[in-house]
């Protein structure tokens, strides 16, 4: 069992985000990216490299994810991933990350990293490497979108 939770800025201490998601779109359409060894849609982000701060992981994951050149980040919020593990030795009860939303105005080339491709959705396709905790964030950001 997933849950999904969603905090403001400071109530997250900014050294427990651990990764960042950036619900992007381009052209009024979603971006989505196809992990190189996956059959399924992600939204793209990453994991925070040591001493990077949050909004620069989001820049960098955008920018590597979907060679998206021209783009207005914005964060809209911390989220947490809380899920059951019988082994809790390997994941933490609860993992934080940052949420984003980009408009892209222009994308690029595709860096030859671990995505293989990137496509554009009306709305989120039903293979998603990630379905418990996708559409939420996805619902998280249109509410930003539409303030």
């Amino acid at each position: 069992m997933i849950k999904v939770n969603f905090y403001k800025w400071n109530e997250v201490n900014d050294k427990d985000l651990l990764f960042a998601v950036i619900v992007s779109r381009y052209k009024n359409k979603w971006i989505l990216a196809k992990h190189k060894e996956r059959n399924t849609w992600e939204i793209p982000g990453g994991h925070r490299e040591l001493g990077e701060e949050i909004k620069n992981t989001a820049i960098r994951e955008l920018q590597e994810e979907t060679g998206a050149n021209t783009f207005d980040i914005k964060p809209i919020c911390v989220y947490s991933v809380t899920k059951e593990d019988v082994d809790n030795t390997k994941h933490p009860t609860e993992t934080f990350g940052g949420l984003f939303f980009a408009e892209v105005s222009e994308v690029g080339k595709l860096p030859n990293l671990e995505i293989e491709k990137i496509d554009f959705f009306d709305e989120l396709p039903k293979a998603l490497t990630y379905p418990e905790i996708q559409p939420q964030l996805l619902k998280k950001a249109i509410s930003f979108i539409e303030k």
